[in-house]
């Protein structure tokens, strides 16, 4: 059961770059390995004619087969290579995911991480054999503190999420230690999704708070929701919209007056670095998603890593171990009476951390604050080709990433969804959709300093034709996109209700 597509737009996906010269490209549904095994095949066999005096016990002897597959060597690295060049991926084109950070991952930070020396340690080691990775680790830690305005970092969390959950129950168990009974946080409409799942699953009760247009806080209703119960305000700045908190200072002042903390979602920090620190603008407690700021590899459900900062009045509440300097030797300290305990087994996603530190050594301060420069230029170039055309409803003017609104100019019931398909047609991945929730059919892009002017022109040429000329002459082609993948439109509500969990 193959499915070949051939595709149909040739000349515009040449010159997306996804057809190299314009040749057409047949895509055919890879089988399951199940499928490929034969009878008999093998991808090699070992005949060893060396006598040995082990024998194997009766009872560790094989009665029977173990129902492997069974397939040549080169139709199984035939199979996973065609796997391979289905998935989506940065290293086969444009990624505009908004608020997701996707940009370019050297390849000389996996070199790092697959050093020997780093593979094959185990983390059961004793310290003294493993100075080298506590080293990084430490080093790691101080260098984000620089970054972020912090005092104190915890490398453990897995994901920003996991950072979320983590900063949240250092927050919970300080008003525990100074004896108040804070049981509430105030998350904005605009904020991203994990803020009152995480507050949730903590323990707190939401408090929603309206936001403006663009997506920024009116200090004034902020004000109106703080009490003696509210623990904490999660923030996110740039929001979600793409645009400055330009009140931060005033609702920090606030919030520092009414005994809340200020907690700050990390997700958009790519957009500021060397411009403006977390803890300079107030914030107490916040996460770096490593794998979007520093550039390790994102998607896919993981690898991650969303470690944790502070201010030094909530250090002691970091989980354990705490990576620490004695005697000049690097050590790991489970001594913290205050400490929340673990959020994860060991030390956290050590790999991820090799690749953050070596991203940060090699650009420095100067190389971080360039990237965010170009991250935000980046953003208002691309909003201004569109900006005259599609509605922006946070204005002409963003940082890293902005968000449209293209529903006025959609035409015959297509709507963002479809155009999101259809850009997979052309090789494209598609931007965020339908977030922040605050803008009706909302698409949110940002290319991050990692592209190209050409890149960014040809996404804008495809992204403008699929919504102004295809919704209008050729409707039903972008509805029922996408038809060149190798999986075609899925019935969105059955898979939800009735999904396929095993063959």
């Amino acid at each position: 059961m193959q499915t070949i597509r051939e595709n149909k737009d040739i000349k515009i996906y040449a010159a997306a770059g996804f057809i190299p010269g314009g040749v057409k490209e047949i895509q055919m549904a890879e089988k399951l390995l199940i499928e490929l095994s034969s009878d008999g095949a093998a991808a090699y066999d070992i005949n060893c004619d060396v006598e040995t005096d082990c024998d194997i016990p009766e009872n560790l002897v094989r009665k029977s087969s173990l129902g492997l597959v069974n397939i040549p060597e080169n139709d199984l690295l035939r199979h996973f290579t065609n796997l391979s060049r289905e998935n989506y991926a940065l290293s086969t084109a444009f990624y505009p995911l908004g608020s997701c950070t996707m940009k370019y991952n050297p390849l000389v930070n996996e070199r790092i991480a697959k050093l020997d020396g780093f593979n094959a340690l185990h983390p059961l080691q004793p310290f003294e054999t493993i100075q080298g990775a506590l080293e990084i680790m430490f080093e790691l830690q101080k260098d984000l503190c620089e970054i972020s305005g912090m005092d104190e970092f915890t490398l453990q969390p897995a994901a920003g999420a996991h950072g979320e959950l983590t900063g949240l129950l250092i927050i919970a168990e300080y008003f525990k230690s100074v004896k108040q009974k804070r049981t509430k946080i105030i998350v904005p409409d605009s904020a991203h999704g994990t803020n009152p799942a995480s507050a949730s699953f903590a323990g707190f009760e939401i408090i929603p708070l309206k936001s403006e247009s663009d997506g920024s806080i009116n200090p004034e209703k902020l004000k109106e929701l703080l009490s003696s119960e509210v623990a904490a305000i999660m923030l996110t700045v740039p929001n979600t919209l793409g645009v400055f908190e330009k009140n931060i200072l005033e609702i920090s002042k606030a919030a520092h007056a009414n005994g809340t903390l200020l907690y700050y979602d990390g997700a958009n920090l790519n957009a500021v670095m060397g411009y403006a620190r977390p803890g300079d603008l107030g914030f107490d407690v916040m996460h770096i998603n490593l794998h979007k700021t520093f550039s390790t590899p994102h998607g896919g459900g993981g690898p991650g890593s969303g470690p944790v900062g502070v201010k030094s009045f909530l250090e002691p509440f970091l989980p354990v171990p705490r990576v620490e300097m004695k005697k000049s030797k690097y050590v790991l300290n489970y001594k913290k009476p205050k400490s929340i305990g673990k959020m994860k087994a060991f030390f956290g996603n050590f790999p991820i951390l090799l690749r953050a530190y070596a991203y940060i050594k090699a650009l420095g301060g100067d190389g971080l604050k360039n990237a965010s420069e170009y991250a935000v230029l980046n953003a208002n170039y691309m909003l201004s080709k569109l900006k005259d055309r599609i509605n922006v409803p946070a204005g002409s003017r963003c940082m890293h990433e902005f968000v449209l609104s293209p529903k006025q100019v959609l035409q015959n019931g297509v709507r963002t969804l479809d155009v999101a398909k259809r850009l997979l047609d052309y090789g494209y991945y598609a931007p965020t959709i339908y977030f922040p929730l605050i803008v009706e059919e909302a698409m949110m892009i940002e290319p991050t300093e990692t592209e190209s002017k050409e890149t960014m022109d040809r996404f804008v040429e495809v992204l403008t034709k699929i919504i102004f000329e295809e919704s209008a002459e050729q409707p039903q082609k972008v509805k029922d996109a996408p038809v060149n993948t190798p999986v075609a439109r899925l019935n969105e509500v059955e898979a939800a209700r009735k999904p396929i969990l095993k063959w």
